[in-house]
């Protein structure tokens, strides 16, 4: 590296930079389903395990709560998900999928392949990406 303090020679810059490139790859495909990334985010979520609570949710997700929220009353306004308090708890509030938001699910299977097509990349270079990136994903500490 002949410059350490150079832009280029920064992993933070590359991540930052890549980061926000795949936003922009994303984009368009999932402005057909009406989702955002942020919500493609949190549909992907809970179309792993639903329902969950917010604030368990918003840790899956690396997201403070109070960052959720907002996208979570967007997704049952669209009336993909639903929200409500816990009956022996109501402290925590629950988010679950509808009917809809299952079904969106459908439609999100092609979405995978649309961003690989889009960046010219296999799956096998795409896992190789995302298993190169997990040191950065991990919080410090772990």
């Amino acid at each position: 590296m002949d410059d350490p303090l150079k832009l280029e020679n920064q992993v933070c810059f590359a991540l930052v930079t890549a980061a926000r490139n795949v936003v922009s790859l994303y984009r368009p495909v999932l402005e057909p389903l009406g989702l955002t990334h942020p919500q493609y985010l949190v549909m992907l979520a809970l179309w792993e395990s639903a329902p969950r609570s917010l604030s368990g949710l918003a840790a899956e997700l690396a997201m403070e709560p109070a960052t959720l929220s907002p996208l979570v009353k967007r997704l049952e306004a669209q009336g993909r998900v639903v929200r409500a308090r816990r009956a022996d708890d109501e402290r925590v509030l629950d988010i679950d999928l509808t009917d809809e938001g299952r079904a969106l699910r459908d439609a999100a299977l092609e979405v995978p392949g649309a961003i690989m097509r889009r960046v010219g990349i296999d799956e096998q270079a795409l896992v190789a990406l995302r298993d190169g990136l997990a040191p950065f994903a991990r919080s410090i500490g772990d």
